[in-house]
């Protein structure tokens, strides 16, 4: 009986083309989409448009190369619990894969404000996707 089981679950049709699906849809969020070290932080931090809103500071430098990438700055000291954090952070990255076309050479770092934990996940989205919009047009402008 237990083998039967097993072997139904691992043969659903549903599991298997949902997964697929979802590596196929091209809002993956490679190594390539992000900003792996101090340096690149740095550059973001050093030299940077900023955009502020209610939950979120997104910094923004421009870069010579064609590809965006993403680097979070989620602090503990605003968002205490894990689970919090872990919230933003993927709220951020979500909305990131979704615009990255629109923000072709800009290296980003998002910064959480307090109000942020609290926030529905919605509210958090929406914040984000218009600040990516602010960004842009602030950076055509200069």
């Amino acid at each position: 009986m237990k083998h039967q089981a097993a072997t139904q679950t691992a043969a659903d049709p549903v599991s298997d083309s949902s997964s697929a699906k979802s590596r196929s849809s091209g809002f993956s969020f490679k190594r390539s989409s992000r900003l792996l070290d101090g340096a690149a932080y740095g550059q973001v931090f050093k030299r940077n448009y900023r955009v502020t809103s209610q939950y979120w500071i997104v910094l923004g430098h421009r870069t010579r190369d064609n590809n965006s990438r993403l680097g979070l700055a989620i602090a503990k000291k605003r968002a205490k619990r894990a689970v919090d954090r872990n919230k933003l952070k993927r709220v951020a990255r979500e909305s990131f894969r979704h615009q990255r076309k629109a923000l072709t050479g800009l290296d980003i770092v998002v910064m959480n404000k307090d109000p942020a934990k609290n926030a529905p996940t919605v509210q958090l989205r929406e914040s984000l996707d218009k600040l990516w919009a602010e960004l842009l047009g602030k950076i055509r402008v200069r």
